[in-house]
């Protein structure tokens, strides 16, 4: 027997849970051996009303009490206080919790902290365990969990991940195709069976990841031989790689590791990589030439970027002919190419580097083709160039005030352009004139058709010399689905539609596009789902409103299994598209940023009103929840208006933004301060500090509220949401739920097993549900 805090615990950290009983004490002198048995098995806790022995068959004294009576037993933890004082422009700031910072992660006291709190977090969620382990069971019985991926046509042969059944991680495999000479066409299916070719499992990350408590491929590509692949991974969640060679069919290595790099890996020519570094500050900031069989110290850097405020990026043209690196800030995008048959001769400037410009460039036949972005066209214009004279640029597509040119994927014959208007996104297919001949600017085009009212459209990886289109495609009420689609017939077939088991049937949801009027006039969209059957619109629903407003990400309306666990217990679900994203295009992204951040606050509290209005639910039913730079917007808007919302959700935030923006030590401060302002200028500091969450805490009532952190996250420190925390132990006057989870072994996306990520769901839900006292007895 284990006592800790005046709990008894039978089995390692298991608290037995006997039957509740409200405002009763039971009183046993017995032997412990001879009690437990006897003790009913309903909720409540074993708590020792005086010293005993550590034996079990020891006599103690045991008092019966219930998880009420427990909890308020047991306080929060309280982190030490210790003055750090900051002065700027005339302004003191103390900070008695920037002590936890630790860019070792290695100092016993923050960890100890850090452990305090996930004990206080695992004890006040104890008594829904049960109830959190059912709806794990729940989500995790709708997976099929032995699938494969759509496979992807790549040369010669289909390349797919495979899922085996209780397994966390993937087997990347690859299987010959017959008749790989003829034309691909979306009718084309993968043969399996005895008379197909042999699948061939080129690494499975089950054995890789036995060694590590992480572990994350951020890179997994073939020669253009297929001979050989490379892959990077992560075993820590630092988002430092080691990319590793091997021979895809022997599967030994090949050469030696390359270690500490970014995921940005590809290759030139069948016998070459060309990979990204980062600095001390983790900013990707050389991009280096690797030939096999060398040692990595002899490696070639083609290009070092010395400005801090830029980080470089790396990716392949569709036709494989070069590779481009960029290198980018918030505001302008320069870009070289490497031509990959001639890799010695190093990088040619193709796109220049001017203030406010942003382009991106793919390739086919003799010309360039670059998307380019500049103040006067912030929607993006399409323009062409020969290969030999990048100066003389033909405007293909032209810059369109209501239209956002997302991205555009090339192919021998046929251009796609990934488009958004009014929120929402598009596919636009051009037919090409032969390679060699004139371009001109392209008229019209066909338009790919979506059925539901609000969707998510991505596209993915097609064979550059087919007429087959690839593209994958999802609604908050429809599963993700692959197809591949023929752009000189129109015609679309479906590839994949993820598999739902647990008798999911998707006509039980209803999907909406909503807009509501922000206190400027401005109409900010909102996308909608709930179960038809139980949710009852009258103003008595749960629901949950998610937000992210940064970066100009667009979140779109998209389809996640755990979620169902939600919408069949009558939560409503709404994504809140505020300023800040991109999903209403550049101008939608730049009155959300720098000196207007503070509309993402306040679209995000509109929405929320607005949803109470149509009654879609209540105060006492409204939760919210956002990760990291959503975070923030939690953070700021629990500020704000901590009075509208029952519950808060935080997935690593960031939290602390004065004082991480003015530390140009820290990863991501000197390139992000195009997105948030530098404030080291009076005009951000003061603007800044008037949103930054952890200096706004004050005396006052805060919702329940829930926040995770990864003790090795290289985006958002731990110590922000750390010193949160502690702030708002110290400062708030209610007696609401906070609790803080940080994951020891992770980085910024959490733990790295498929199902781990799906247990994390499962315990943000039985927190919120709990809150609204929504688990059932049995539960």
């Amino acid at each position: 027997m284990i006592i800790r805090r005046g709990l008894v615990s039978l089995v390692g950290d298991t608290h037995f849970l006997a039957t509740r009983t409200r405002g009763r004490l039971l009183h046993f002198d017995t032997p412990l051996s001879y009690l437990v048995p006897l003790l009913p098995r309903r909720r409540c806790i074993l708590r020792l009303s005086s010293s005993s022995s550590s034996s079990e068959t020891g006599a103690a004294s045991v008092w019966l009490t219930s998880p009420g009576d427990m909890a308020e037993s047991k306080s929060p933890p309280v982190a030490k206080k210790v003055e750090h004082v900051m002065e700027m422009f005339g302004d003191v700031r103390v900070d008695n919790y920037y002590w936890l910072r630790d860019d070792s992660r290695s100092n016993p006291d923050m960890l100890s902290y850090l452990r305090e709190e996930n004990h206080y977090t695992d004890f006040v969620m104890s008594g829904t365990k049960q109830f959190e382990n059912q709806l794990f069971a729940e989500i995790r019985g709708r997976i099929k969990e032995d699938d494969i991926t759509a496979p992807l046509r790549k040369g010669p042969y289909y390349y797919y991940e495979k899922n085996l059944q209780g397994k966390e991680y993937v087997q990347h495999c690859r299987r010959l195709i017959p008749d790989n000479k003829a034309e691909p066409s979306v009718y084309d299916t993968m043969l399996t069976g005895p008379d197909a070719p042999p699948e061939h499992v080129l690494l499975d990350e089950n054995i890789k990841a036995q060694e590590h408590d992480y572990y994350r491929i951020g890179a997994f590509k073939a020669s253009p031989d297929h001979k050989l692949v490379a892959y990077a991974e992560d075993t820590k969640g630092d988002e430092i790689y080691t990319v590793n060679v091997i021979d895809s069919e022997a599967l030994k290595p090949v050469g030696e590791q390359l270690k500490g790099l970014t995921s940005y890996l590809e290759w030139a020519g069948n016998d070459a990589l060309v990979y990204i570094t980062m600095d001390e500050i983790l900013r990707p900031d050389k991009v280096w030439l690797h030939k096999l069989g060398t040692e990595q110290g002899s490696d070639v850097c083609l290009y070092h970027e010395k400005d801090d405020m830029f980080s470089l990026e790396l990716h392949a043209s569709e036709s494989h002919k070069y590779l481009f690196v960029a290198s980018e800030s918030k505001t302008t995008r320069f870009v070289f190419s490497l031509d990959v048959s001639k890799p010695q001769d190093g990088l040619r400037v193709l796109t220049p580097r001017v203030d406010g410009i942003d382009s991106s460039v793919s390739h086919r036949g003799n010309h360039f083709f670059i998307q380019r972005r500049s103040t006067e066209f912030y929607n993006s214009e399409l323009v062409a160039c020969p290969v030999d004279d990048t100066s003389k640029t033909t405007v293909l597509l032209p810059h369109r005030e209501s239209v956002k040119i997302q991205e555009i994927q090339l192919f021998r014959d046929h251009l796609a352009v990934f488009e958004r208007e009014q929120g929402l996104q598009k596919i636009t297919v051009h037919r090409l004139p032969a390679e060699g001949q004139p371009l001109e600017g392209l008229q019209g085009g066909r338009s790919v058709s979506f059925v539901d009212p609000v969707y998510s459209v991505d596209s993915t990886e097609s064979e550059f010399s087919s007429r087959v289109l690839r593209f994958k495609y999802s609604s908050m009420k429809t599963p993700p689905s692959v197809y591949d689609y023929d752009m000189d017939s129109g015609t679309s077939v479906v590839k994949k539609i993820d598999t739902v088991l647990g008798g999911f049937d998707a006509s039980n949801y209803v999907t909406e596009r909503k807009w509501v009027t922000a206190s400027d006039g401005t109409q900010i969209p909102m996308s909608i789902v709930y179960n038809k059957k139980l949710a009852k619109l009258d103003g008595s629903d749960p629901l949950l409103l998610y937000g992210y407003g940064s970066y100009e990400i667009s979140v779109d309306p998209y389809f996640k299994t755990s979620r169902l666990s939600l919408l069949d217990r009558g939560f409503i679900f709404v994504i809140a598209h505020v300023r800040g994203g991109g999903e209403m295009g550049r101008q939608w992204y730049e009155n959300g940023k720098l000196l207007k951040k503070k509309n993402t606050f306040t679209d995000f509290i509109a929405c929320a009103e607005r949803l109470i209005e149509l009654k879609y639910c209540s105060k006492e039913k409204l939760c919210m929840e956002g990760r990291s730079a959503g975070g923030l917007l939690m953070g700021a808007v629990v500020n704000m208006r901590p009075d509208l919302f029952k519950v808060v959700v935080a997935g690593v935030p960031f939290v602390d933004v004065l004082t991480t923006m003015l530390d140009p030590t820290i990863p991501l401060t000197t390139s992000e301060w195009e997105e948030w302002g530098d404030p080291r200028k009076e005009e951000f500091y003061f603007y800044m500090k008037s949103y930054s969450p952890v200096d706004n805490v004050t005396a006052q009532n805060y919702p329940n509220m829930l926040v995770t952190a990864g003790l090795n996250d290289p985006r958002v420190m731990y110590s922000e949401p750390g010193k949160w925390v502690a702030k708002l132990r110290e400062m708030k006057t209610d007696n609401n739920v906070l609790l803080f989870k940080c994951e020891l072994g992770a980085g910024h996306f959490s733990k790295s097993g498929r199902f781990e990520k799906l247990q994390e769901d499962a315990f943000m839900f039985a927190f919120m549900m709990k809150v609204l006292d929504m688990i059932p007895a049995s539960g």
